[in-house]
């Protein structure tokens, strides 16, 4: 059963701008807030960590923290996780909306994706 042109009555894509496409309104939406949990891991990061040791510390006997903290690890390790997951819905999503040859790429979300990941790999072994 072959449909006829007139009888369709829903929207052509094509002719929206992309700008204007609610599913790419929502991929943007998660890919910043993907970028705004990584910035807050960034912040918990420089709280959870070891503190620096300078030499006037040594020198005066000021005692630091030169441990991780481990209440602010568990988040920092949450934010990661949640960054690579808001970045791996985010190239799902992209994969399944971009069908033609001048659909931009979207290098953001695999800078995230890998960024975390790296991260997360390094605090393996900072933590083992």
């Amino acid at each position: 059963m072959e449909r006829n042109k007139q009888d369709w009555q829903g929207k052509n894509r094509r002719k929206t701008r992309i700008e204007n496409d609610k599913l790419f309104q929502i991929m943007v939406g998660v890919n910043v807030f993907g970028w705004v949990v990584f910035v807050a891991a960034l912040i918990v990061f420089h709280y959870a960590r070891p503190e620096f040791i300078t030499g006037a510390q040594e020198f005066w006997g000021v005692t630091v923290r030169e441990q991780w903290s481990s209440s602010l690890s568990t988040y920092l390790v949450g934010l990661l996780f949640a960054c690579v997951g808001l970045s791996l819905a985010v190239l799902i999503l992209k994969r399944k909306r971009t069908r033609r040859k001048s659909d931009n790429f979207g290098v953001s979300g695999f800078i995230l994706l890998l960024v975390a990941l790296v991260s997360l790999f390094i605090l393996y072994f900072e933590f083992n």
